[in-house]
């Protein structure tokens, strides 16, 4: 069934949840999107996938690392403004 969501008349806490169920539902569509047994016979019993995996998951981590400590800076120096903590902790 397809149907439609208002997204600008959505409060930040109703663009989260639909945010999630828009995430959750195009998720499960690739996940079920392939065969894997064709998929294992395409990719072989070497480890060479496994090791492009990890050797991109690492890159990506790193990568992840040096925008973040980019992003601090940047809002340390004044480059950036600091936003409000909106996660509702106030310890």
């Amino acid at each position: 069934m397809k149907g439609s969501a208002n997204v600008e008349s959505m409060s930040p806490d109703e663009l989260v949840i639909y945010a999630g169920l828009c995430g959750w539902t195009l998720a499960q569509a690739h996940a079920r999107s392939g065969d894997r047994v064709q998929i294992a016979a395409y990719l072989g019993k070497s480890e060479r996938f496994d090791r492009a995996i990890a050797d991109f998951a690492q890159a990506y981590a790193d990568q992840t690392e040096r925008d973040h400590a980019a992003l601090c800076a940047a809002v340390k120096s004044g480059k950036l403004p600091q936003m409000p903590d909106r996660s509702g902790d106030t310890s």
